[in-house]
């Protein structure tokens, strides 16, 4: 068990390799299956542009690791654990957690994909070490600390489009510890496609390259643009089969197995209450609820009789306002179950989302998703839906009064996402405090993007690029693509007189300034579906390069960029991405 998150956790130390191989000493304390130690030679790190940092003395790289601790203890302190032990599946009572031993992945393993900013800035960990004999010795520090962590697979529930199914459960996952870094903040670490747990069900407990690649370059990318999300810090893949209907068409195809070691604060979610709810197990919902508020919503006085009241308030408005956010990017999560949304109003579990390109609020990333529940234009109103769901696991632990104090909140919720939507697209275009026009101009400017097809992101992009003197002349160039789109409605110019009368009267600015900050908070880069799918297409024949790529341009979304260019990550979308599709499948 503990060979299995050594080697994912040393690994992690090793990211700024270039052109590096594990020696066979350090895996065999990984592979415990007899044909994974049949592969020891195998494991690889791919190359990478990082350059190892030289000065950094091996004393001081010690001493890094010697911080570097990971612990169950709290939570295993805290909250009962299942009283039956396997990965089998069955139907699990009166706990939040099983013990799961991770299924160690079978064959040559390579580190396919790293987060750079992750490991150094989170996980206090230096990403330069080169030499191998240096690594195993990292690797035995690492080891000799790590002898209490028990993997945990975490028990919940969960509404899936728009119904109870029940026991869902982290069904390829598994809790490796938790770790609190130089700076204080406690992280959750999870494996994602590390096997089979109690909560499997038909599954294999396997993720694929296809999706795990997907998860890494989108929880990364949503970080760098700003919206609150988990972290991804690496991804490793194997040589493991692994059988997928991808679009459940009965084609089903071998692909390859891989892991991401994905972080959050908490892996908690509306689900995790909603089966305790359901099952009337209330004094262990009353304990995970405290447990929450104590360690996350410090705000809340813990002996506030109306604590419960409290969490569900602060839950109502930073649900609201990361849907908000995610409007403001164009993001679609595709599958906005209740086991998918987080209680910390974070984004969670990657899978088949999207990034709109043409504006249409009818956008649906998701082809498993035939009646459009959870296209682009209806997670606000999901949101609410999954709130209610909220509310309904928290009504035994409620008093009468205070639950129809909390359905008076539920109420506020539209107003609340609305004034966070109004107040991103506000900084969009670049205005300045607050006129009561405002919402026609950003409603008329997203009118005319629906009616020409303009694409989302450059769209608002190139209008923070384009000069005070290019806007008054009408002069869009064709370089501007999204915006010389636009620029073909019949009413586009009335509505740019709108939008350059309300820019005059903001006393003081410049439109230097509009532009800087205009492009502060309009990405040029965004992780369209083809451009992941175009990783993809490379990683399945062995090459990450793109991977690596699309990694380094998204770290800097908002900050134009040569390589980003010539690669087309900016330009339209060729004709090929209107055909790529994604799928819960993964």
């Amino acid at each position: 068990m503990t060979s299995y998150i050594g080697i994912l956790i040393s690994v992690l130390l090793d990211l700024g390799v270039v052109n590096n191989v594990l020696d066979t000493e350090s895996l065999h304390n990984f592979c415990e299956s007899d044909d994974c130690q049949s592969h020891v030679s195998d494991v690889e790190i791919y190359p990478y542009a990082f350059k190892p940092n030289f000065n950094m003395s091996l004393t001081e790289r010690f001493h890094d690791i010697d911080h570097f601790k990971l612990s169950c203890k709290r939570l295993i302190e805290v909250f009962p654990l299942d009283q039956v032990d396997g990965n089998f599946v069955r139907t699990v009572k009166n706990c939040i957690f099983s013990e799961s031993t991770p299924t160690p992945l079978k064959g040559p393993l390579k580190l396919a994909a790293f987060s750079k900013d992750v490991i150094e800035n989170i996980l206090d960990l230096d990403v330069s070490v080169t030499h191998a004999k240096d690594f195993v010795h990292y690797f035995r520090t690492l080891l000799k600390l790590l002898p209490g962590s028990i993997p945990l697979a975490h028990r919940y529930g969960g509404h899936q489009f728009g119904y109870w199914s029940g026991q869902l459960g982290d069904g390829r996952a598994h809790f490796i510890g938790e770790f609190t870094n130089s700076k204080g903040a406690t992280w959750e670490l999870q494996l994602k496609g590390s096997g089979k747990t109690p909560y499997s069900r038909s599954g294999d407990g396997r993720a694929v390259v296809r999706s795990s690649v997907r998860e890494f370059l989108c929880s990364e990318a949503m970080h760098f643009l700003k919206v609150p999300t988990s972290r991804a810090s690496s991804l490793i893949v194997s040589q493991e089969p692994v059988w997928r209907d991808q679009f459940y068409s009965g084609n089903v195809k071998t692909e390859r197995g891989a892991v991401v070691l994905r972080l959050a604060k908490s892996w908690f979610r509306f689900g995790s209450l909603e089966v305790l709810a359901d099952a009337g197990e209330l004094d262990l919902l009353r304990k995970l609820l405290d447990f929450v508020i104590k360690e996350h919503f410090s705000t809340i006085d813990s002996n506030d009789p109306n604590k419960y009241l409290g969490f569900f308030s602060r839950v109502v408005t930073e649900t609201a306002h990361l849907i908000a956010q995610w409007m403001s990017v164009g993001f679609a999560h595709g599958v906005c179950n209740t086991d998918n949304f987080s209680i910390l109003s974070i984004t969670i579990d990657y899978g088949p989302f999207g990034f709109m390109e043409s504006y249409n609020l009818n956008f649906v990333p998701n082809t498993s998703d035939d009646e459009g529940r959870y296209g682009i234009g209806a997670q606000a109103d999901v949101g609410m839906f999954n709130l209610e769901r909220l509310l309904d696991a928290l009504r035994p632990v409620l008093t009468h009064k205070q639950h129809q104090r909390a359905m008076d909140l539920l109420k506020d919720y539209p107003d609340i996402y609305h004034r966070r939507f109004h107040e991103l697209f506000k900084a969009k275009l670049g205005l300045l405090g607050g006129e009561e026009s405002d919402g026609y101009l950003i409603a008329f400017l997203l009118k005319l993007m629906e009616e020409t097809g303009a694409d989302f992101t450059m769209t608002f992009r190139q209008l923070s690029e384009a000069s005070d003197t290019q806007l008054h002349s009408r002069l869009i160039s064709q370089a501007m693509w999204a915006l010389d789109d636009l620029a073909s409605h019949k009413l586009f110019s009335d509505w740019l007189s709108l939008y350059l009368l309300r820019l005059s009267r903001q006393k003081g600015d410049t439109d230097v300034d509009r532009q800087r900050r205009m492009k502060s908070v309009n990405p040029r880069y965004v992780l369209r579906n083809w451009m992941a799918e175009s990783a993809i297409r490379k990683a399945d024949m062995g090459d990450f390069s793109e991977v690596a790529a699309l990694h380094q341009t998204l770290s800097r979304p908002y900050l134009k960029q040569d390589t980003a260019e010539e690669a087309g990550y900016s330009a339209r979308p060729p004709l090929w991405a209107r055909k790529v599709k994604v799928s819960c499948s993964s």
